[in-house]
């Protein structure tokens, strides 16, 4: 076969390399990125062999003589075991089918570098394997390429078998899927792919092919196996060699081997509740938590938020990120004035009450510090942007503490999945993901399933897990949910005013139960912890249907 030339260079669809596949005038590719080949369709000057018929192959095939491979340290014993051959600056590697018939070589160019392959790679088994029978030893060893096969044979002493995968790491799980039968025969597999970042991801994918124990992934100090003989560290390599460990899915570990690390304390940023109540339960906000508020509707849920952006701003000096759903960014802004000036400055008949100066330092002590970031909105919008946005907010303007009010407006109307419960559980998902990608705390606020019966939320029903509004995900995923409770239709001023605070899941401290009772004043729109003003405990409303789900 006649040297091939390049054509030009190309995108890989395989590995997404923009200039790593090389087209040749013969009609194949080679992508240097991920080290796979093909076939192109259509007429080329040179066209590509096709598979090599049984009985005419050396007819078909290039051939050469056995000679060292001078440049890799391989010796003529390794040579003639593989069956490699060198003719005119050329490395010939064979590959056997299953009935050991020779029918692809994969051909290295050195100068100039260059790569091809004759016949029908994909019929072929991996590169060596007809050499060693299924069952023929305790051990055997699969490489990234065909080179560190005969390394690896060669620094093991020629004791155990060794193979290689036939295109690199990316074909890495399709080669040894297609001969798992033949390798799972052996007691023991060996990875020994390169030492980058394909190598190891490769090497993690082929592992979970196996019963455990049965793969065992090489950590390498060098690039690979053949650097390795190259360097004369036979003995580094056979110590990496049987000291290979046993594969261990991500995430799984073994607690004896965090040592010292187990009493290091895990770093987060912490502000505390601006009522003591909420801190001897709780200990407290801290980022990388995801705490979720809810109520009825008309019940403080949005009054609390405020309060807890103006404490937060006051008692840190980090950025806070608002994404209100149900008003407009300038709201949002006198939301937040009128906790610091302790008057409703949101109804603008109290707004035209003071003079501009008076209005511009309550501006300047919230707004105008600068660390405060919401999200201007029109219309609806998606999952993927309010998620893209708080990954913003957490990222590019270090924002540790963001709020979100309410989840239930981002799912309604969406029927990706069809129904409401589906689209709260993906959306959960995502924002506990969220939350443990960039470490923020989100504080989020959830509305309540609308209940039948005779006494409803806005008359002072006890609230459980089980009303949260479409999904358990959403206690399940919380690690504090925080419950507030009112009977905005008592005739009683103080009680019509004043929100029980009931902590349904703790998962910092497991304490649960009523933290606070809180008031909220029509004057200022501020909500002031007050004793218990009950003269008799709050008993259960609990029905038999409340279940710790939904049904």
């Amino acid at each position: 076969m006649s040297d091939s030339k390049e054509k030009y260079r190309g995108s890989c669809d395989e590995c997404g390399s923009p200039k790593g596949r090389v087209h040749y005038d013969d009609g194949h590719w080679y992508c240097y990125a991920c080290e796979l080949y093909g076939k192109e369709e259509g007429e080329y000057n040179m066209p590509i062999q096709e598979a090599p018929i049984k009985g005419v192959i050396n007819n078909v095939l290039s051939k050469g003589s056995s000679e060292p491979l001078s440049d890799r340290h391989i010796s003529l014993e390794s040579v003639k075991k593989y069956g490699v051959t060198v003719s005119n600056n050329k490395h010939i590697y064979p590959y056997f089918d299953k009935d050991s018939c020779h029918v692809a070589n994969k051909v290295r160019q050195s100068n100039p570098k260059n790569f091809f392959v004759e016949g029908d790679l994909g019929s072929g088994q991996l590169f060596g394997q007809n050499l060693f029978s299924p069952k023929s030893a305790r051990y055997i060893t699969v490489c990234e390429g065909e080179v560190d096969a005969m390394s690896v044979f060669e620094l093991t002493g020629s004791k155990y078998p060794c193979v290689s995968i036939k295109s690199g790491a990316a074909s890495a799980l399709r080669d040894c899927k297609h001969n798992f039968e033949y390798l799972n025969t052996f007691e023991n597999v060996i990875l020994c792919f390169d030492n980058d970042d394909a190598g190891r991801k490769a090497s993690e994918k082929v592992a979970e092919l196996f019963e455990p124990h049965k793969c065992k992934i090489m950590s390498l100090e060098f690039k690979d196996a053949n650097e390795y003989l190259k360097m004369g560290k036979r003995e580094d390599f056979t110590r990496a060699w049987w000291s290979a460990e046993p594969y261990t899915p991500a995430g799984i570990i073994n607690l004896r081997d965090i040592g010292s690390q187990l009493y290091e304390e895990d770093f987060c940023d912490t502000c505390p509740y601006p009522w003591e109540g909420l801190n001897e339960k709780l200990y407290g906000m801290r980022t990388g938590e995801l705490v979720t508020f809810t109520s009825g509707s008309g019940m403080g849920k949005s009054s609390i938020i405020r309060e807890l952006m103006h404490h937060i701003l006051n008692k840190t000096e980090d950025n806070i990120g608002i994404l209100a759903l149900e008003e407009s960014v300038r709201n949002t802004a006198f939301n937040i004035m009128s906790v610091e000036a302790n008057t409703r400055l949101y109804i603008k008949e109290i707004r035209d009450q003071y003079n501009r100066e008076q209005l511009n330092e309550w501006e300047q002590a919230t707004l105008g510090t600068g660390r405060l970031f919401a999200f201007d909105h029109f219309g609806s919008v998606t999952n993927d942007e309010i998620l893209g946005r708080i990954r913003y907010m957490a990222r590019a303007l270090d924002c540790k503490w963001i709020m979100l009010d309410h989840l239930s407006i981002l799912v309604s109307g969406q029927e990706e999945f069809g129904d409401e419960r589906k689209s709260i559980d993906v959306l959960m998902t995502k924002l506990r993901s969220l939350v443990e990608e960039t470490g923020i705390a989100l504080l989020l606020v959830s509305h309540l399933r609308r209940r039948t019966g005779d006494k409803g939320f806005e008359e002072g029903k006890e609230v459980t897990l089980s009303h949260l509004r479409g999904s358990a995900s959403i206690g399940h995923l919380s690690d504090a949910v925080i419950a507030l409770e009112r009977n905005q239709q008592s005739e009683d001023e103080t009680e019509a005013n004043t929100n029980v605070i009931r902590i349904l899941k703790n998962r910092y401290t497991g304490d649960t139960g009523v933290a606070e009772h809180l008031y909220y004043d029509k004057e200022t729109g501020r909500m002031t912890a007050i004793a218990n003003p009950f003269a008799v405990e709050q008993q259960s409303n609990d029905t038999e249907d409340d279940l710790p789900f939904e049904i």
